[in-house]
């Protein structure tokens, strides 16, 4: 043994003191390896859906649904069934209404608790006493422990669990501990939850996905485009903020900026009416369904600062451009292509009427350069982000479970595409002067972007840092766009529609070759059994489009929750389930409202599509987790040697 290993068992047998306690932990951590696998949820471009997103959360897509027919399909009716589910997803709500009809509410009460505790007793199967006991709400911990624990067919004790049940009810207690079960059972289906990318934008309720989420027991987050420009305006970029309050304006969504996070735009209303306070801004009206619940007035307001923050955008990202000319951008520094006086620009060598030609801030002579009002106007905003403690909270916390990419228990997951040529190598990027691809590109992207929150403002490093974290919203090699060039002057000022189209990168027609997904998957260092997980974009199912990939390799889960998407792909977004018996995609339906979910009963209409079967069961040896705790064991192993050889001495 050298002297680095003893130090190591020296600093272990803190923990484990005895021979005693040292078997105990082994024969612990062995006997977990042969438990079943627990159940991996993934969900990607949620995009601010937080109703939908809330119930595909509490229903685990169908497994809670699954697990009460697994448990009682023949005893209980299909309308028996759908009472129950919605009782565990909504307890709360959902008791209230089911007691009004309820002759005898203590009946009720009794075989409402009988039916959740065998439920509980199934879905905690797979996992140790420990780690259940740990999932139990405080209050009511020992009483589930006793339940979920009991056998009905001990005649001894069939007495002392009825007595349990009874006494909770006559204390008045039956409704929390209901509660309770359905809150255990939700966290008990799904052991871990992967999000894949873009929680904001477009949809109107972010802040309380990112709430959720930080409640939530055990998950990873990739980061997504969407998610990346609020991670940068956070952080103090102030063409991201530009980019957030446009993209929020445009789709009629300032409401999460100024009810949810509490930043003030008057500053910049102030603004846009007196610059814009003559112009109709056609152009710039939002978009929205909704828009019938705001007045003329307010949306005529809205408009006038959708215009200004897009031109204040225009401006500072063509100071970007300037800034990095190893980003390759030159095409995108629009205003220098338009011919003022004729009101045209020339795009790509043809030249285009402009549908709009009143620009009262921008000098033709220099373009690119704020006014006075338009800098004083960007560093309100830049500070009421950065002073927005609710905003930073949310962002540190995707910075803390975030990243570009996570590979887990032998699949990889990443939110947009992997850069690459037409000849399917792996396209190159400069940054900090070298070029990367692949693999590394993501690693320092991922680096880089911590750097633009967590560096010291005022420095180079931290400026630099930014001026990347918007690049990975809108460059041609950022593996969060995955497009040629962001086309948002054209949408706005172009009529003609071929100067809106945005290139694909070759990723997302070589994805559907085999041995491409094989050549990523080796290049993240993971064998070619495993499967990719990608987000981004949606697809297109009412169009025969597929979101299962490269026969398997690769499953593409946006199939659209936000409802602006819902005519393209003709529905409302795929979830994956990776459990012990193998992989299984769920199509959802769109989702009405969490009131007619509760008062109706209607969950979201999800199909099941068994995309890979194990031969065997997956045992948590199996998985990461299971690498991890065979290399404790092993450890362990050393040190009960170390004890019995005399190397080291129990603390007894």
């Amino acid at each position: 043994m050298d002297q680095n290993e003893f130090k190591y068992l020296r600093l272990l047998a803190r923990n484990y003191p005895t021979i005693a306690k040292t078997a105990t932990e082994i024969t612990n951590l062995e006997a977990i390896l042969n438990l079943p696998k627990g159940t991996e949820h993934f969900l990607s471009d949620i995009h601010g859906e937080y109703s939908a997103f809330e119930q595909v959360l509490r229903n685990g897509s169908g497994v809670v649904k699954r697990k009460i027919r697994d448990c009682f399909s023949e005893e209980m009716s299909d309308d028996e069934i759908n009472t129950l589910a919605t009782l565990i997803y909504y307890p709360e709500q959902k008791i209230d209404l089911l007691l009004r009809d309820v002759p005898d509410s203590c009946a009720f009460y009794k075989d409402t608790l009988f039916r959740l505790v065998e439920l509980c007793q199934y879905v905690s199967s797979k996992y140790t006493r420990s780690k259940v006991r740990k999932a139990m709400p405080e209050d009511f911990a020992y009483i589930l422990e006793e339940l979920l624990h009991e056998n009905y067919n001990e005649d001894d004790k069939k007495l002392y669990y009825e007595e349990i049940l009874e006494s909770i009810i006559e204390l008045d207690r039956a409704k929390e501990f209901i509660a309770a079960l359905s809150k255990l059972i939700q966290r008990l289906v799904v052991d871990h939850l992967h999000v894949v990318g873009d929680v904001y934008d477009r949809g109107p309720y972010p802040d309380k996905i990112m709430d959720t989420l930080m409640n939530y027991h055990s998950l990873d987050f990739q980061w997504g485009n969407h998610d990346m420009l609020w991670m940068g305006a956070a952080a103090g970029s102030e063409v991201c903020l530009a980019n957030v309050v446009r993209i929020s304006a445009r789709y009629l969504n300032l409401d999460i900026l100024e009810d949810s996070y509490g930043i003030s735009l008057r500053p910049l209303a102030l603004f846009a009416d007196s610059v814009y306070g003559d112009d109709p801004c056609t152009f710039f009206q939002p978009k929205n369904e909704d828009v019938l619940v705001y007045s003329n007035a307010e949306i005529t307001q809205i408009a006038r600062m959708h215009k200004a923050i897009s031109i204040i955008q225009f401006k500072l990202e063509g100071q970007v451009i300037d800034r990095h000319p190893e980003f390759t951008m030159k095409g995108r520094k629009v205003l220098d292509f338009i011919d003022y006086e004729r009101g045209e620009i020339r795009l790509k060598g043809t030249v285009y009427p402009l549908l709009d030609t009143n620009f009262p801030t921008i000098d033709p002579k220099n373009p690119y350069a704020l006014t006075k009002e338009e800098v004083e106007i960007i560093q309100k905003l830049v500070a009421s982000f950065k002073n927005c403690e609710r905003l930073q909270k949310h962002i540190l916390f995707l910075y803390s479970k975030g990243s570009m990419f996570l590979t887990y228990n032998g699949n990889l997951l990443y939110h947009g595409c992997i850069p690459l040529n037409p000849d399917g190598s792996f396209m190159e990027l400069e940054l900090h002067g070298k070029k990367y691809a692949g693999k590394e590109l993501f690693v320092q992207f991922e680096q880089i972007a911590r750097e633009g929150y967590f560096r010291n403002a005022g420095t180079k490093e931290k400026e630099y840092a930014l001026d990347v974290t918007w690049y990975l919203w809108t460059g041609p090699v950022s593996s969060l766009f995955g497009k040629s060039e962001m086309t948002t002057f054209e949408r706005y000022f172009v009529a003609d529609k071929k100067t809106h189209h945005e290139e694909k990168n070759p990723y997302y027609n070589l994805r559907n070759n085999p041995e491409t997904c094989d050549m990523i998957l080796k290049e993240f260092g993971l064998d070619t059994c495993g499967h990719i997980i990608n987000g981004h974009t949606p697809v297109k199912e009412g169009k025969g489009e597929s979101p299962i990939k490269a026969n398997g390799k690769m499953l593409v889960i946006d199939g659209g929750f936000s409802p602006s998407y819902h005519k393209t792909t003709g529905l409302a977004g795929y979830t994956l389930l990776f459990n012990s018996y193998g992989l299984q995609l769920a199509s959802h339906q769109p989702f009405t409202s969490t009131e007619e979910a509760i008062k109706n009963e209607t969950d979201i209409l999800s199909t099941r599509q068994v995309i890979e079967t194990e031969i065997e069961r997956k045992r948590v040896r199996d998985t990461d987790n299971g690498q991890e705790l065979i290399r404790q064991a092993e450890e362990l192993k050393q040190l009960l040697n170390a004890y019995r050889k005399g190397y080291l001495n129990e603390y007894r």
